[in-house]
C-alpha cells in the first residue's frame, strides 16, 4: 500500500480497520510496515481522503 503524504492528514482511521497490525500512526505521519501488511485494502477502502492506494 502506498500513502500520499500530501493528502493523509494523519486521522489514524486506517489503524482500527487493519487486521495485520501494519500501520503506525506518529505524530506527523502514517507508516504501513510492507511485511505485516496482507493486502486486506481495508485502508484503501476507508481512508476519508483516499490517501491510500495499492502500491507497486
Amino acid at each position: 500500500m502506498k500513502i500520499n503524504r500530501d493528502l493523509c492528514d494523519v486521522c489514524g482511521t486506517c489503524v482500527a480497520v487493519c487486521p495485520a497490525d501494519a500501520i503506525v500512526v506518529s505524530e506527523f505521519e502514517v507508516n504501513i510496515d510492507d511485511e505485516k501488511c496482507i493486502k486486506c485494502m481495508n485502508c484503501v477502502t476507508v481512508c476519508p481522503i483516499k490517501a491510500i492506494s495499492e502500491g507497486e
